[in-house]
């Protein structure tokens, strides 16, 4: 059997309802970076990550231009998100420049969003073993 890692996006990853999508706004931590805003909730009580992936109608007027950036940044996730250390974590990626940036750039600011909800779930966890 082969042991290669198989970087796909299932259906089950990618977040969607109204009650998911709500308890992370309203509960969510919030956060930017140049070209992003993003949101990430720790702790989704499953045992994968999910995601969900907002380009703005008003930044982008035309649909082709907000498929065309959606489908980069879920593809910068596929190819990154075992870079994730742990499991149960939904993230909002809100495109939030008014440029089209390219792949690489769109990359960066995906494993920059990563390191951040990495070093989040880190403090989590050393605050959680000191009230023990």
């Amino acid at each position: 059997m082969d042991t290669k890692i198989r970087h796909t996006l299932p259906k089950k990853e990618r977040l969607c309802g109204k009650t998911g999508i709500s308890r992370l706004l309203n509960n969510g931590k919030h956060g930017n970076i140049p070209g992003f805003r993003y949101c990430y909730l720790i702790g989704n009580e499953l045992d994968f990550n999910r995601i969900m992936v907002s380009v703005p109608k008003k930044i982008f007027k035309r649909a082709v231009k907000r498929n065309l950036l959606k489908r980069r940044i879920r593809e910068s996730w596929r190819l990154q998100k075992m870079s994730l250390n742990t499991k149960g974590v939904d993230i909002l990626f809100t495109y939030s420049t008014k440029e089209i940036l390219d792949q690489n750039t769109i990359q960066d600011a995906v494993s920059k969003i990563i390191e951040k909800v990495n070093k989040a779930v880190a403090n989590r966890t050393i605050s959680n073993e000191q009230s023990e």
